[in-house]
């Protein structure tokens, strides 16, 4: 008896203090998006810092208008947050988006060719 109720307390435990996941809801989506898409660097910095959010933590996470956030940024001429997005990602994602940026922005095309290097 002691022992079952011992082992159904820890398992509830366990249970109530699982990490959870990096879930986001459609309005963070959408807010995170209309930053990008009006260029507003300021206020995406200060939305994800209010909500302890990274940029790389959510870069898989959102689409905007089908597309990840960086490409959304170069294909909305949004050069501040697409450079702010460069430099917090990491080099591997920019080199995997660079021909998609080279498309739709060449000044972002050329910020990422130098954080390649």
């Amino acid at each position: 008896m002691k022992t079952t109720l011992i082992a159904s307390l820890v398992l509830a435990t366990a249970l109530s203090y699982a990490p959870q996941s990096l879930a986001f809801d459609e309005n963070m989506s959408l807010r995170i998006c209309e930053y990008v898409s009006i260029n507003d660097k300021k206020r995406l910095r200060k939305y994800l810092k209010s909500h302890n959010i990274t940029v790389r933590s959510i870069f898989d996470s959102i689409q905007c208008n089908g597309e990840n956030l960086l490409t959304f940024a170069a294909t909305s001429n949004a050069l501040d947050v697409g450079e702010y997005l460069i430099g917090k990602l990491p080099v591997k994602t920019v080199n995997e988006n660079l021909e998609i940026i080279k498309k739709s922005s060449a000044h972002l095309a050329k910020v990422a060719s130098e954080r390649i290097k």
